[in-house]
């Protein structure tokens, strides 16, 4: 099992100088992955469901990310997520693209269909299309990365006569989220899968995606799906705790340095989640 470290794309660590000092020390530690989250807009006021103040500050991942891989060698750049129908397709597979090349393919692209509606509705996407959008978006995208002659034939979107070079080093698309139809997303369309919970929900979330595996089938381009998680347990990992995510089979433990207020405290969380096992 891997270590990787999520959200640092926000509130008091999204400075110039705070990334620099916080990526370079996860790789130093032995992190293998960086994530970073989206929120293109947030409800304001706040609604129940979302995760953030209105006014907490979050940075776009890929831009986010590109910085990343500028100070570092060797840590994968997730995006853990881009809410996938609020893009047009086209333009973020060539964003992916270029990341990816410039990172000497160490892009990991995390997305997922979305859940706010407030945020939904301020860039135009209807909450009831949000699901079709990400799989057509998906396999546009896909198509245009993979195919020799890329064309493309949906309701959200149709191309073709059209190309786009260069082409991601090594396209991974990471599917997150925990409903039934994220599970079965995930099987036919995701190198991996992104889920958040504690211990306790993890062997439920791995029945949902066994159970999508029985239902759908799964291309054999994509190899074995991975499992990538992120701990939301009340208090820190331990290592024991660690261990049992372990044993459920995660490939990437990605840890999530809550609350994001103090640049020092992030570094500390980071030092003491890295002696985990993994």
């Amino acid at each position: 099992m891997e270590l990787g470290v999520s959200g640092l794309n926000a509130k008091a660590t999204l400075g110039s100088a705070e990334t620099v000092r916080l990526a370079r020390l996860a790789e130093d530690l032995g992190y293998s992955s960086w994530w970073a989250g989206e929120h293109v807009v947030l409800p304001s006021p706040r609604v129940a469901e979302s995760p953030m103040e209105p006014t907490d500050p979050i940075l776009d991942p890929l831009v986010h990310l590109s910085y990343v891989a500028a100070v570092t060698q060797r840590l994968e750049l997730g995006t853990g997520i881009v809410i996938l129908p609020q893009r047009n397709p086209l333009v973020l597979a060539k964003q992916a693209a270029s990341l990816d090349v410039l990172s000497g393919g160490r892009l990991l692209l995390g997305v997922g269909a979305g859940y706010l509606e407030p945020e939904m509705r301020a860039v135009g996407v209807a909450m009831s299309d949000r699901g079709r959008r990400t799989d057509e978006y998906l396999d546009a995208m896909t198509t245009l990365w993979t195919e020799p002659a890329p064309a493309y034939q949906g309701r959200f979107v149709a191309f073709r006569d059209v190309d786009a070079h260069p082409r991601p080093t090594r396209p991974r698309i990471v599917i997150g989220g925990h409903s039934p139809a994220a599970f079965r997303r995930a099987v036919t369309r995701g190198h991996g899968w992104f889920g958040n919970g504690t211990l306790d929900d993890l062997p439920r979330h791995l029945a949902g995606l066994r159970q999508a595996a029985s239902e759908v089938e799964r291309p054999e381009r994509l190899g074995r799906l991975e499992i990538n998680y992120m701990p939301l347990d009340p208090v820190a990992v331990e290592p024991r705790t660690a261990q049992g995510y372990a044993d459920l089979g995660v490939d990437r433990l990605v840890i999530y340095p809550l609350p994001l207020d103090d640049p020092s405290d992030v570094a500390r969380f980071m030092e003491r989640h890295a002696t985990l096992p993994h």
